[in-house]
């Protein structure tokens, strides 16, 4: 028999998954149409919409659940929820935790090892891509854990809400330190972004050339990366939620400055963008995309922080 599906975290990412996954669903005859809950359960009205029934409580979720999937905005979320599970939804026998956060690797070896006890299995699966790529499905997936638990969950996540999935191995921190590291490139790649569009911009050449350049050169991610800048996504208005957080964003850089150190390394370019991003938060609050150390390096330049397209007009 297929197996019941749950999904936690309704978030701009966990949505937009959730409901490529229930999609997915619907179209198998053979398949069980998604249970869902989260802490706003009104997030989940277009879920609902497509066939999917909300739970009555997470632990009501995973008690009526075979595979779990999370998508959770920190460590300490998903290490309540997990708790939550243990303590009070009943039998964990034979359940599958799949989380597509992004935590540290830590976090995924000590949740591993507790739902282990109780005959459970956790799966680190965190993504990689924003919200406008996983509307598409086209999120990459890196996942590591048990193996036969891996290869059962594998066709919920492989063409359809994801366009690729990295094995990492039988540990399930193993992905999560493929995420980590991953978004070394990604900060970085924004601060680069960030700094050739100011370039562009004092130097009268303008920005539109530069997101040409940059979409089709160096490639459409970061054009993407670019365009998030020049359109004003880095500061959205503040009735709007922004496609990564900036706070999120920080948590994950700091994760991976910690790793560094243990391992008596340094990530220089990261000091750099994980600075830019917690003075932008400093000076515009939280709602602020990741890519809000764009509006750090234009007061650098002289220019206001925020530019003509973003919150305040360039004002």
């Amino acid at each position: 028999m297929a197996p019941q599906i749950g999904w936690y975290g309704l978030g701009s990412m966990g949505r937009l998954m959730a409901e490529n996954l229930q999609k997915h669903l619907a179209k198998k005859e053979d398949e069980k149409a998604m249970i869902y809950y989260n802490r706003t359960i009104a997030s989940g009205d277009t879920l609902k919409s497509l066939g999917a029934t909300p739970a009555e409580s997470f632990e009501d979720l995973v008690a009526k659940s075979d595979v779990v999937f999370t998508m959770v905005s920190n460590d300490s979320v998903l290490e309540d929820l997990i708790q939550s599970a243990i303590k009070s939804a009943g039998s964990l026998d034979g359940k599958i935790f799949v989380d597509c956060s992004t935590v540290h690797p830590d976090t995924a070896e000590k949740l591993s090892t507790e739902l282990s006890s109780h005959n459970a299995t956790f799966l680190a699966a965190p993504v990689f891509g924003g919200p406008a790529i996983a509307a598409t499905g086209k999120i990459v997936v890196a996942i590591g854990g048990e193996p036969a638990a891996c290869e059962k969950v594998t066709p919920y996540i492989l063409d359809v809400f994801g366009r690729k999935v990295i094995p990492c191995g039988d540990k399930a921190r193993n992905s999560s330190l493929l995420k980590i590291g991953g978004n070394i490139v990604t900060l970085n790649l924004m601060e680069a972004v960030g700094e050739a569009q100011i370039f562009a911009e004092k130097t009268g050449l303008g920005t539109g050339p530069m997101q040409d350049l940059i979409t089709d050169a160096i490639g459409p991610v970061a054009g993407g990366y670019s365009q998030r800048l020049t359109t004003g996504i880095y500061a959205p208005s503040l009735d709007t939620r922004p496609g990564f957080g900036v706070s999120l964003s920080i948590k994950d850089a700091d994760h991976a400055l910690s790793i560094a150190a243990e391992q008596g390394m340094k990530l220089p370019g990261l000091e750099v963008s994980n600075g830019k991003m917690k003075a932008a938060r400093e000076y515009g609050g939280e709602c602020l995309d990741a890519s809000s150390m764009y509006g750090v390096l234009r007061q650098e330049a002289g220019l206001p922080f925020w530019n003509e397209k973003s919150r305040q007009g360039g004002k």
